[in-house]
């Protein structure tokens, strides 16, 4: 920091401003760090790069926790989205998920015109290259133009080449992944009247728990299908394509699969679905969602004048191959803050995880625990049982990454109780205690509540042919529970404060009801696993210490280093016998 050179002092830096870094800044300037965001141009601020749109399977949970908690995501996309879909509206309400197609330019514009009024932020347009560490622990960041800014903390969500080596100097590991992007469309060059239409759901739900009602009309979506004439085409040109003729050596991703991988990989299958979805409002630009190719343009040109609806679309922007740097996950403490460098910590895609969802949860937990180990407060960590974004960053802490992360729901083994519908009824409260929820959310919050609690009174004091109201909520079809709900809903609810909340309010009593006896019995299975998830792991553990341990499991736990013994549990190959041996040790010497 010598030589004339400009310094800024800061208390918590974020670099980049993708979904992970809009979240971790927008949470440690709230609570009240004084946070730069370094993004090398205001116009990259959370662009939506691949799918232009929020939420899906899983990943719909994710977005309601990050709103729950304080986050912008649900109110941005609320804001900027063309169509509104529930997934899984057929089945039960622990799978349901939200996705919303976002018009992209608006939604980067409404984060971005976010963080320029977010108070104690400021938005700096530059290249961070270098981590500057002392006594291992963070002191600043170093920029291309040789500018310095000074922090306690830093939050860090990709790295380019030269931030790559910094982390590696600072004795971080980092390894390689891959994916690939879909071509985008000049949507007046496309035949999308003899394809079938997917609408938008009537009326559409929104995100945020802030939102009262999303009344702005919807586009619709298209479906068209590959054929065998493609499929012959990209077998036929495998040795062009960089992730698949081994030009590319980084892993891609499992669960996201390129058009020629599916091809290979489901040869028996005669075609695959393709979604065409606009990318903006006025639908300018189609997105290939279900074609993800690193095939060269000729292909690409190729392959969509063989498919129904695309046979003369002029490509806007072609596919290609994404070759990046990535931080093996289990360098990090269950605060994100890695365990090398005290004071950074890795959020998004640095982490290995694929998609906005995955990413703006580790980031609003990130920029949470910045803002608190500045004030000397311990980290928040969720756990499994709380949130799928527990459940994903234990995830990342104790699986080990080889392969882009990406959230489902049958990761998560609390699912009856980790749902969209009651995302604030987990989190908000947390996101109060650190700063994050402000007064109005957290007075919508107790008025949704108070309905709740007035609301299951009336149902359980009520009673019709023998039984209560409550009761026959909870055994009865759709029918009955709309009845019920016409005479309940009007005289428990009579005086609520705010009208909106009514349509919320039912929906969590009513899945209450429905749920009762199986999430009674969940909540005895989390009960008898809170003595684990209590019992903590000193940081100095030796584990070559431990007499009767096995070879691999002190392999396995020196790598890892859990920081409880149920998440010492959850490493793969790690025994209950283990877990005893463990326990005896820390007993007898802790």
């Amino acid at each position: 920091m010598s030589n004339g050179t400009k310094t800024n002092d800061y208390d918590c830096i974020v670099i980049g401003a993708g979904h992970a870094g809009v979240e971790a800044a927008y949470a440690a300037a709230t609570i009240g760090a004084k946070t730069a965001l370094v993004t090398i141009s205001k116009k990259t601020i959370a662009q939506m790069s691949c799918n232009p749109a929020v939420g899906g399977l899983a990943k719909g949970q994710i977005a309601r926790e990050v709103d729950a908690l304080g986050g912008l995501m649900g109110m941005a996309i609320d804001a900027t989205g063309i169509q509104f879909r529930m997934l899984n509206r057929s089945k039960g309400p622990a799978v349901q998920s939200p996705r919303a197609q976002a018009d992209r330019h608006k939604y980067a514009d409404w984060m971005r015109s976010r963080l320029e009024r977010t108070p104690n932020l400021t938005v700096i347009e530059a290249m961070a290259t270098q981590i500057e560490t002392a006594d291992n622990k963070v002191k600043a960041v170093r920029c291309s133009d040789g500018t310095v800014y000074s922090a306690p903390t830093v939050v860090v969500e990709p790295a380019s080449n030269e931030l790559s080596q910094s982390l590696k100097q600072v004795g971080l590991e980092l390894g390689r992944m891959a994916t690939d992007t879909t071509p985008r469309l000049d949507a007046q060059t496309c035949n999308l009247d003899k394809l079938p239409v997917q609408p938008g759901d009537d009326p559409p739900t929104p995100f945020s728990f802030m939102t009262e009602k999303i009344d702005r009309p919807q586009v619709p979506c298209w479906i068209t299908y590959t054929n065998e004439k493609i499929h012959k085409l990209l077998r036929d040109n495998l040795n062009r394509a960089p992730l698949s003729s081994g030009q590319i050596t980084a892993t891609d991703p499992r669960y996201c699969p390129s058009i020629e991988a599916k091809v290979v990989r489901f040869a028996d299958k005669k075609q695959h679905r393709v979604f065409l979805e606009p990318e903006e409002e006025t639908i300018k630009t189609i997105y290939c969602n279900g074609i993800f190719t690193s095939m060269p343009k000729d292909v690409q040109e190729q392959m969509l004048a063989l498919m129904p609806g695309t046979e003369n679309a002029r490509i806007v922007h072609y596919s290609y191959a994404i070759e990046y740097d990535y931080c093996p996950p289990i360098q990090l403490k269950d605060s994100l803050e890695t365990r090398k460098v005290s004071g950074l910590f890795l959020a998004g895609q640095i982490n290995g995880t694929s998609g906005y969802e995955e990413a703006a949860g580790q980031g609003i937990m990130a920029g949470i625990n910045a803002a608190r180990k500045l004030q000397s407060a311990s980290p928040v960590v969720l756990g499994r049982d709380q949130a799928y974004i527990g459940v994903l960053i234990d995830d990342l802490l104790t699986k080990g990454i080889d392969e882009p992360y990406r959230m489902f729901t049958s990761r998560a083994e609390y699912r009856l109780s980790l749902r969209t519908d009651n995302a604030d009824r987990r989190l908000t409260q947390i996101g109060k205690s650190v700063g994050l929820v402000d007064e109005k959310r957290w007075e919508r919050f107790q008025n949704k509540l108070k309905g709740i609690s007035k609301l299951k009174s009336y149902l359980r004091d009520t009673r019709s042919q023998g039984r209560s109201l409550w009761q026959q909520l909870r055994s009865q079809g759709d029918t009955a529970a709309w009845q019920i709900r016409q005479r309940a809903v009007g005289i428990a609810l009579d005086d609520c404060q705010d009208k909106s909340l009514v349509s919320q309010i039912w929906q969590a009593v009513c899945i209450d009801a429905k749920y009762e006896g199986y999430l009674a019995k969940q909540q005895r299975l989390v009960a008898g696993l809170q003595s684990l998830e209590s019992k903590k792991i000193p940081d100095q553990l030796d584990y070559n210490s431990i007499t009767h341990l096995r070879a691999e499991a002190k392999e396995k736990l020196s790598a890892f280093a859990p920081s409880t013994l149920a998440q010492a549990g959850r490493i793969s190959g790690i025994t209950p016998a283990d877990i005893t041996v463990i326990q005896i040790h820390l007993k007898k010497y802790y």
